[in-house]
């Protein structure tokens, strides 16, 4: 698996201390006889907290170029990644 980093944003939590989340794509080669594509995915991590990866979401890359940019834009945790992801879905 690749992973390419995309972004970093830093909120303040509803105790007003700062947390900064980190955004990736991951990629993935799914091979067959007939075809070769590739799959991604992506990560949020916390830099001194939780991490979650979600591989494998779409093999299309403006559906995932579009899931990062909400990630981004509505700065989700790792926390609330799945969630997320399967609302999208």
């Amino acid at each position: 698996m690749m992973e390419l980093k995309i972004a970093s944003r830093t909120c303040r939590d509803q105790t007003g201390e700062p947390r900064t989340f980190h955004y990736a794509l991951t990629v993935d080669t799914v091979e067959t006889d007939v075809f070769c594509c590739e799959n991604y995915g992506v990560r949020v991590w916390e830099e001194q907290g939780e991490d979650e990866t979600i591989p494998g979401i779409t093999t299309s890359a403006t559906r995932i170029d579009e899931l990062i940019t909400l990630l981004v834009d509505n700065q989700v945790g790792p926390a609330g990644l799945r969630d997320v992801v399967e609302d999208w879905l």
